[in-house]
């Protein structure tokens, strides 16, 4: 399938965000990127995985109980740390220096994944061509899910609203021991080739990967045994895994987000702007628990429309964009509550599974 083409509308509603957003940066004269409340996040957030990680391989707990607890944690402490560092890091937005923002980016190597293509899966193709069945990546889980009417069903759909808690669990397990070798050895994510990897950017994949099992598999074996080791293991990337999976479906797989098809020559209805407010949904924006553990994507629409500001300004744009979609008769979807985002989530892959 080829890479679909938006259409060109003047005006441009991209245009009349972008312009109302600059004007608020140059108002209140922040930078768009991260600042000290990122930084000092990103700082407890590294110090807990360190801290949590040492004591739980080389002080192990007595109590089992406690032991398989604190695993849990970790897997929690994890996958925050890619919402917030990781994540604003790869988009270029957690600071506003390059160097900062490559190694927050990086960090996604200690946490299993390989930076080289969660840049290509997230930011040239998610990103770009959001909800597009055949092109965007993240609506792809066959054949255990279905995700858009336009992919094939299979009688166990009709239950994948059931088993699909199970098996958002093992997210993070696949990116480390299968998914990031596939796109590795096919050259590509789905049907969009990958970019020209370098030299390094081979050897940096190897090395991460070669770190990471040495990290969570190798070390814990030696001083802990094996046993207890894979249960830690399983725990930690059983509750990252799901925890991961949740957050982004949410963003887009709910019963009020679209997903468009391209016409017969590839252009779609939409300016690129307005596909991703049909494409995207917000949650729980008031409650500031999870905002600060999701590290803004509860503000997904903001994300998706401005990828490079960082997560820290989510809240003061999204009244502006809200104001703007109002304005101009565009669709912005919100659940006020996260666990309506959630029932709504259920009753899509319900529907998803018996149509």
């Amino acid at each position: 399938m080829p890479a679909p083409k938006f259409a060109s509308i003047s005006p441009s509603f991209h245009t009349e965000l972008k312009k109302r957003i600059a004007e608020y940066f140059a108002q209140t004269g922040e930078a768009p990127t991260g600042n000290s409340k990122l930084w000092s996040k990103a700082l407890i957030l590294l110090t807990a995985y360190i801290f949590i990680y040492l004591h739980l391989v080389f002080f192990t707990p007595e109590s089992n109980l406690l032991a398989i607890a604190e695993c849990a944690l970790l897997g929690g402490v994890m996958a925050s740390i890619g919402f917030n560092v990781m994540h604003d890091g790869s988009h270029g937005s957690f600071s506003n220096n390059p160097t900062l923002n490559k190694f927050a980016a990086a960090t996604l190597g200690l946490l299993g994944g390989s930076p080289f293509m969660w840049s290509m899966k997230h930011n040239v193709i998610h990103h770009a061509y959001t909800n597009i069945d055949g092109v965007d990546d993240d609506i792809d889980a066959r054949p255990f899910l279905r995700m858009a009417s336009t992919q094939k069903r299979y009688k166990m759909h009709k239950y994948q609203h059931i088993y699909f808690w199970f098996l958002y669990s093992f997210l993070h397990m696949f990116w480390m021991f299968f998914t990031d070798y596939k796109k590795y050895f096919r050259g590509r994510i789905g049907e969009i080739p990958l970019k020209k990897m370098t030299v390094k950017d081979h050897i940096t994949f190897w090395v991460y990967k070669i770190m990471c099992y040495s990290l969570f598999i190798i070390v814990p074996m030696f001083t802990v045994g094996v046993l207890p080791a894979l249960i830690g293991f399983f725990t930690m990337t059983l509750v990252c895994g799901f925890i991961i999976s949740i957050i982004f479906q949410l963003a887009h797989t709910v019963e009020h987000t679209h997903f468009p098809e391209p016409a017969e020559d590839g252009k779609m209805a939409d300016e690129w702007a307005v596909h991703q407010l049909k494409t995207t949904a917000n949650f729980a924006t008031k409650n500031k628990l999870i905002s600060w553990f999701v590290g803004g994507l509860n503000f997904q629409v903001e994300h998706h429309l401005f990828p490079k500001i960082s997560h820290i300004h989510y809240p003061a744009i999204s009244k502006i964009v809200k104001q703007a979609c109002a304005e101009h008769g565009v669709i912005y979807i919100e659940y006020p509550k996260m666990y309506q985002a959630i029932a709504s989530h259920v009753a899509f892959l319900k529907e998803m599974g018996r149509s």
